[in-house]
């Protein structure tokens, strides 16, 4: 099953994509501006997006070169026979291809399935769900679930995935700058106060005494880093 993104504020154009595209083997998603699409690329999975250009709120080259900061999803431009100059940007800034308007159905599916096949079989450079136990602590990736002890914790999405990122890498000292740019995937400033929060949250859940941390430990000046409990 792929996610595949519509970006374009003309809903005609949404629909008529979404036509052509009717698939079971495809999720479709919609989003109006180059905004909406940049916080469902953050928010979701996302396989490939099809990208109008010309956009209220946030165009489609700006949507484009924020996404490619945070990942390689394949992108396809939407693009008028008027809008060349834009299309050469946009493919030297990252984008995969371009469909021109008005759309012929057959080069929309084709195109589509040559940029998925590319991404998904040729590798995505998207990590695999992966399982993780450390000490008394159980994490499991596919079922997004935390035991502790034999006991299920909940932990909010951004908990979960720090705690991810600390358990797949014991011992590494992440900066709390580090740990902003990777689970909220925007640039880290003054955010130091918004990782120590997630992470008294996350200590308060997962170990017996939050004061004295047996898993999650924190380097003054530093960062924190993941260490295994050690039994005699």
């Amino acid at each position: 099953m792929s996610n595949i993104l519509i970006c374009d504020d003309e809903k005609d154009i949404v629909n008529a994509l979404k036509i052509y595209l009717s698939d079971p083997d495809y999720v479709l998603l919609e989003a109006a501006n180059g905004k909406e699409a940049l916080e469902a690329v953050e928010q979701q999975d996302v396989d490939l997006i099809l990208m109008d250009i010309m956009m209220p709120v946030m165009d489609g080259i700006t949507a484009m070169t924020k996404i490619r900061e945070i990942s390689n999803v394949p992108i396809i431009l939407l693009t008028a026979k008027s809008e060349d100059t834009d299309k050469i940007l946009g493919l030297n800034v990252g984008a995969d291809d371009y469909i021109t308007k008005p759309f012929n159905p057959l080069e929309v599916t084709a195109r589509v399935r040559s940029q998925l096949r590319r991404y998904l079989k040729l590798g995505s450079g998207v990590q695999q769900p992966e399982n993780f136990m450390i000490g008394g602590i159980e994490l499991d990736d596919v079922a997004k679930t935390v035991m502790v002890d034999g006991d299920e914790v909940s932990l909010t999405p951004k908990e979960f995935e720090i705690l991810k990122l600390l358990m797949a890498n014991p011992g590494k000292v992440f900066s709390p700058k580090e740990i902003y740019q990777t689970i909220w995937k925007e640039k880290p400033f003054g955010t130091d106060n918004t990782v120590a929060v997630h992470i008294r949250h996350l200590r308060e859940k997962i170990e017996i005494n939050p004061s004295e941390p047996r898993y999650i430990k924190v380097l003054f000046g530093q960062g924190y880093k993941f260490m295994e409990e050690r039994r005699s």
